[in-house]
């Protein structure tokens, strides 16, 4: 066989580079033929084949078949799936004094030193073929709910679920998994910081997949047959109707996990292939963040306390779904919540309970809605109101004539940039002239991943990046300007966390004249610019050369611009 056919094997049969194997191969061995003079005399007729003879000849055992229903499941704890798959490694046997794993790379040293920092242990490699190794690592992962979710010998009492129905229909012993599936989704949900979760099937398999950071991930594929059980259990614990698969429902489960009070907000829709669930989570149990700790540039945060400052008028926060909008909101609410204000709340949900304040949920069902509940409000002698969402013209009118009226009006509404919110009421039906009078800023945001502080690497940007971001090679130099990796710390995704970036139009005199003239939102948004306003692509790319997220980060959020 060539001796380009065997690097091709191994090349597909391990995950060693091309450099890897050429050091390999140029490596004297004690008879004096170096590993490619002896690879080369030999023909192979498969991956495990070379592989085999290559871990012989560099002082490593092999395997050919693993066993992987005896590998315990409490070895790949502490070890995320999307790590074991990159890097290949797999936990195999735990001795007395070192730890066995599965690699189908043995120079990967800071991956097997990962390992023996995890463990405590020597680590002892055993090479195996990639295929082999990746088939492995599902099968260990998805065996077992408790394995796929690292929580093998987590006691009945962390699952501490404010649940009215503890059983499945009187469930039985073969019901009892079901249950132990779901709590355990929930819990490593919650774990791992997910804003939702997505029980998805389709016409051979199921596929639960978990949104972090704003990016969804698959997280494992459980049995087709569990399907209709797992369905009926979140609906159980929702208090919805079991019986009825044809329409989609809502719902709300109240839990306390692991010491966290969390809502999570259902909702499942029919589909061809059976009932598609999402759950939203809410961790009530999290404390409201001060504006400075959101990512507001110093300006906006300077223009928001000067807005907040003020006795009567609206601020609104606006952006897409999951921008961090109500985040937003609590936190101006809590930076004014004095025991000199009466400050009163209308949400649907009430996402957060802050001290101090009057919070007011809505419920359509009996008639108590935005406008019936701010009306009601009104009366009871606010400094300040704040509104979940301004979605009709009934709301908008009881905002406006609220602020005229010596209120402080804090809401949210949907449009994509600040300057789209004027024509976006106008839509509803307000006339430009309130619209004016009322309005003192608008704040628009949307969300960016952090990078990893632990694996983060700093690099020089290519033209085309510098071109999208308008930028040139002098206005990035000695900027920190970095691109994710992954590592341990943040499962291999590259980053951690999110911040806002945002722009805050605050209404001049020049843009009231604007408003009134029903200008389009381009006009509005340019004078802005001229007036000073900080755009999303601006603050972005502030927060690129400051290394807090990366050029594709940026130009994947600022798409409008």
């Amino acid at each position: 066989m060539a001796r380009t056919s065997i690097d091709s094997i191994l090349l597909k049969g391990t995950s060693f580079s091309k450099d890897e194997l050429g050091s390999i191969f140029i490596k004297e061995l004690a008879s004096g033929e170096t590993i490619g003079e002896v690879m080369r005399d030999r023909t192979f007729k498969s991956a495990e084949d070379a592989v085999s003879r290559l871990s012989e000849l560099i002082g490593v055992e092999f395997i050919d078949e693993i066993p992987s229903g005896d590998i315990s499941a409490e070895l790949v704890r502490d070890i995320p799936i999307n790590y074991a798959k990159s890097n290949e490694i797999l936990p195999f046997r735990d001795e007395k004094d070192h730890i066995k794993v599965l690699t189908s790379n043995p120079l990967k040293f800071e991956v097997l030193a990962d390992i023996r920092a995890i463990f405590g242990k020597r680590v002892m490699p055993i090479m195996a073929t990639s295929p082999k190794i990746q088939d492995s690592i599902n099968r260990v992962y998805e065996k077992s709910t408790s394995a796929l979710d690292g929580l093998d010998d987590v006691e009945e009492e962390e699952y501490d679920l404010d649940d009215p129905v503890i059983d499945l229909l009187e469930a039985g012993e073969d019901d009892a998994p079901v249950i132990k599936l779901v709590n355990s989704l929930l819990f490593r949900a919650v774990k791992e910081k997910a804003s939702d979760i997505h029980i998805e099937p389709y016409e051979k398999d199921m596929v639960v997949r978990f949104r972090i950071d704003g990016v969804l991930f698959d997280i494992f594929k459980p049995p087709k047959k569990l399907q209709n059980a797992i369905t009926s259990r979140i609906k159980v614990m929702a208090n919805l109707n079991i019986a009825e698969k044809r329409l989609p429902q809502d719902g709300r489960i109240p839990l306390k996990l692991a010491g966290k009070d969390i809502d999570v907000r259902l909702s499942t829709v029919p589909t061809a292939f059976g009932e598609r669930v999402v759950m939203r989570l809410q961790d009530r149990s999290n404390v409201i963040l001060d504006l400075e700790q959101l990512g507001f540039s110093q300006k906006s945060l300077e223009q928001i306390n000067d807005i907040l400052e003020k006795t009567y008028g609206i601020l609104l926060v606006t952006g897409p779904t999951g921008s961090g909008k109500s985040t937003t909101l609590y936190s101006c609410v809590s930076r004014i919540n004095t025991i000199d204000k009466n400050i009163v709340t209308v949400e649907n949900p009430v996402e957060q309970r802050i001290h101090g304040i009057g919070q007011i949920q809505t419920n359509e069902k009996i008639g108590l809605t935005f406008g019936s509940a701010l009306r009601a409000i009104l009366r009871q002698d606010p400094n300040v109101i704040m509104i979940g969402e301004i979605r009709d013209l009934e709301t908008a009118e009881i905002a406006i004539n609220a602020s005229l009226t010596g209120h402080l009006v804090l809401s949210t509404i949907h449009t994509n940039d600040s300057a789209g919110v004027f024509p976006r009421l106008m839509d509803m039906g307000c006339e430009p002239f309130l619209i004016a009078t009322s309005l003192l800023g608008v704040i628009a945001q949307r969300l960016v991943r952090v990078l990893c502080p632990h694996c983060k690497e700093p690099y020089e940007p290519t033209d085309v990046e510098l071109r999208a971001l308008e930028l040139t090679r002098a206005e990035v130099e000695g900027a920190k300007i970095h691109k994710p990796v992954g590592c341990n710390q943040c499962n291999s995704k590259g980053y951690i966390g999110r911040t806002l970036i945002q722009e805050l139009l605050v209404l001049t005199d020049e843009v009231r004249s604007f408003i009134m003239q029903r200008k389009d939102s381009g006009a509005i948004r340019k004078l802005s610019q001229e007036e000073g306003m900080i755009t999303f692509r601006d603050h972005g790319i502030q927060k690129v050369l400051s290394g807090v997220t990366s050029i594709e980060e940026v130009l994947t959020n600022t798409q409008v611009d």
